[in-house]
């Protein structure tokens, strides 16, 4: 269901996939939008919106919401906010990339950045930005943070 509601956002508001990690209560990601368009809002709108309109009412397999989101039609499924943060240079960019592959081993989901299959790191090995056994090495991961690119599940 994401990769779906993430095509159908990426047809009607394009952006280029530099990396992606999905993981059981968040995912990170990182994204190069069209020039002059810094929409990242309505990108995520529309993806958690086709996201959760995948997902059948019944029976619910959400926790019950407070009346405030119930009346706005919302079921709990996304926080309401994301984090975004504008590349500044390579830098910036190559940790923002290693700390989105380093996450998995960050919360303790797997011992090494490959063994966790949700994540873009496969596809970075296969064009050749990291070796296969990649350990985060070298990665300023203290620097990047942990709200960068979060999209926390509830």
């Amino acid at each position: 269901m994401l990769r779906a509601a993430v095509k159908i956002t990426r047809a009607r508001l394009p952006f280029q996939i530099d990396a992606w990690v999905v993981l059981p209560d968040h995912m990170h990601c990182l994204w190069t939008l069209p020039p002059n368009d810094a929409d990242y809002a309505a990108r995520w709108r529309m993806l958690k919106s086709c996201f959760s309109r995948a997902i059948p009412r019944y029976p619910p397999i959400t926790p019950p919401v407070s009346a405030s989101r119930a009346s706005k039609g919302e079921r709990g499924i996304w926080q309401r906010r994301f984090w975004e943060h504008t590349i500044r240079d390579d830098r910036d960019y190559t940790a923002h990339l290693d700390y989105i592959h380093f996450n998995p081993v960050k919360h303790g989901l797997v011992t090494e950045v490959a063994a966790w299959a949700h994540s873009s790191f496969h596809r970075c090995v296969a064009s050749g930005l990291y070796p296969t056994v990649w350990d985060g090495g070298g990665a300023e991961l203290a620097e990047v943070g942990e709200r960068v690119f979060e999209a926390r599940l509830r």
